[in-house]
């Protein structure tokens, strides 16, 4: 079993699936995990850091995407 990310990790590495994955700007993904982050999305991965996988953090980017992505 993998390791886990510490908790700036996981946040880090969601925002980087999101850019990735979406063709979204760095500053956009930021945005999107800091608003997540402010709606207590990640208070689960904070209280329990084990579940900051990089298999989780794969899911959690396509939800944090879905839901926060707001079209210009």
């Amino acid at each position: 079993m993998a390791k886990p990310l510490t908790y700036e990790a996981y946040l880090d590495e969601v925002t980087t699936l999101i850019t990735e994955k979406y063709d979204v700007a760095d500053k956009l993904a930021i945005a999107m995990v800091m608003q997540a982050q402010e709606e207590g999305f990640f208070s689960g991965h904070d209280d329990n850091p084990k579940i900051c996988t990089l298999d989780r953090a794969h899911e959690d980017a396509r939800t944090v995407f879905r839901k926060y992505h707001r079209k210009p």
